[in-house]
């Protein structure tokens, strides 16, 4: 899954670290998740959401849609 994490938080010049700690998560996990390397939990998705004021779907978008294979409203 794709996602804009890494953007939002330098946009508001917070580390890794500091995103990790509004979110009660390791530093670690952050870095996981703006590499791609782990897709967050639902429950963790929801909590980045409300942090950054966003959608979800402004964060997070899957691999298909942003291949263009996969469209709204299409199988």
């Amino acid at each position: 899954m794709k996602n804009g994490l890494r953007e939002l938080r330098a946009e508001r010049q917070w580390s890794q670290g500091d995103l990790a700690e509004r979110l009660g998560v390791s530093r670690q996990t952050i870095n996981a998740i703006e590499t791609e390397k782990y897709d967050p939990s639902l429950p963790l998705a929801f909590k980045i959401s409300f942090l950054f004021k966003l959608p979800l779907e402004r964060i997070f978008v899957p691999e298909a849609d942003v291949k263009g294979t996969h469209r709204r409203g299409h199988a």
